[in-house]
């Protein structure tokens, strides 16, 4: 197997180039030999300095393209790449990363989202070689602009959504190089958005007791979220969370899990009041939150309950988790210990937390107040 580079002699004393694909291709009308014409010529007698430097940047190119072909060959014939691969899908192969986490992964809705952003850009027509550098870095750019979908005309995507998109759109390259899919990473040299610093909504101990108190529409939703706020569990944990997974020793209860998100497998201790949330035990195999999912319905009823109980805050499910981390704080846990709490692999993660209650620290100091 080779390429060789080849002349054609054409009109006005020039010689087209074009490459020679070995051996031959078996077709259905005989044995041919595969070509590729660069549109490119050279002088065949060149005159002047011009000529010559015309022939010689032409020659340069075109060894180049030879020897990038041979590579793509032995790429192939080592089942490392295949230019056929070129021509595939990218959407749909996006659309396939987001049904696999259609019951595995918390983050299915995000994918979705994802994938609609990057259906608008592309007008659902991208293939696996439009995906070069200044493609992604379009589509970056682009994310960072854009308008939110199906939503009120003019209203800007948030930063922090975009950093989302971005990530899963990383995520979906990097599967499509692992497989062979892509010959290059066009990631490789373009760095991710920058996450916008937010204010992390949490509750009080004492709105976390009158929720308690406060009956909600599904039940089972209140269940999670009280036990997320006790244990600091994310969602992608409690619904995968077993009755089996719940261990007692003499003194204490602990929480023997695989971990989603850090693929780490831990022992996390939970108080009795969290298995007490719980209700009556099931079967070991028998998940403990059987059938709920997280869903903008169920968000929903969050914030009814919220409201409720007459707590003027925007809470979500993942607000419960970081209530854990601020209580625990406010207790006077130290921050190492809290990170190994939440699962964190990075303690700066956890001195988020850290700046939250400083904040309400100061608040609270500020609550106090005399005419002088």
């Amino acid at each position: 197997m080779g390429v060789h580079l080849r002349k054609k002699q054409i009109a006005n004393g020039k010689e087209s180039l074009y490459l020679d694909f070995y051996p031959p291709v078996k077709g259905e009308k005989g044995t041919y030999t595969r070509r590729e014409y660069l549109k490119r010529y050279i002088y065949e007698k060149p005159k002047t300095a011009q000529q010559k430097l015309h022939n010689k940047e032409n020659l340069v190119f075109a060894e180049g393209l030879k020897n990038r072909r041979e590579k793509e060959i032995l790429n192939e014939q080592d089942g490392l790449f295949n230019t056929k691969n070129k021509k595939r899908d990218f959407i749909e192969f996006f659309q396939s990363l987001c049904d696999n986490r259609k019951e595995t992964d918390g983050t299915y809705g995000n994918w979705l989202s994802a994938l609609k952003y990057l259906k608008a850009y592309t007008g659902e027509n991208c293939k696996m070689g439009d995906l070069t550098e200044g493609f992604c870095s379009a589509y970056k750019k682009y994310l960072l602009h854009a308008n939110r979908l199906n939503t009120v005309k003019g209203l800007k995507l948030s930063q922090n959504s975009a950093v989302s998109y971005f990530n899963k759109f990383r995520c979906a390259i990097n599967e499509a190089f692992d497989a062979r899919l892509i010959n290059e990473n066009p990631l490789r040299h373009i760095k991710g958005i920058k996450e916008k610093e937010t204010k992390r909504e949490f509750l009080t101990q004492e709105e976390l007791q009158l929720l308690a108190k406060t009956e909600c529409d599904l039940d089972a939703l209140k269940n999670v979220a009280i036990f997320s706020a006790l244990t600091g569990l994310r969602w992608s944990d409690i619904k995968n969370l077993t009755w089996g997974d719940i261990q007692k020793t003499k003194s204490s209860y602990f929480l023997h899990i695989f971990q989603k998100k850090t693929d780490d497998v831990i022992m996390h201790p939970i108080s009795e009041t969290a298995v007490k949330v719980l209700g009556e035990k099931g079967k070991p195999i028998e998940k403990v939150f059987e059938g709920l999912k997280y869903s903008d319905s169920n968000n929903d009823k969050i914030k009814r309950w919220v409201l409720r109980a007459g707590i003027n805050k925007k809470i979500t499910l993942h607000n419960f988790r970081h209530t854990y981390a601020t209580l625990l704080l406010n207790k006077g846990v130290d921050i190492f210990t809290v990170s190994k709490m939440l699962g964190h692999k990075n303690i700066q993660t956890t001195m988020i937390y850290a700046k939250v209650l400083t904040e309400t620290k100061v608040n609270a100091a500020n609550q106090i107040d005399l005419e002088l």
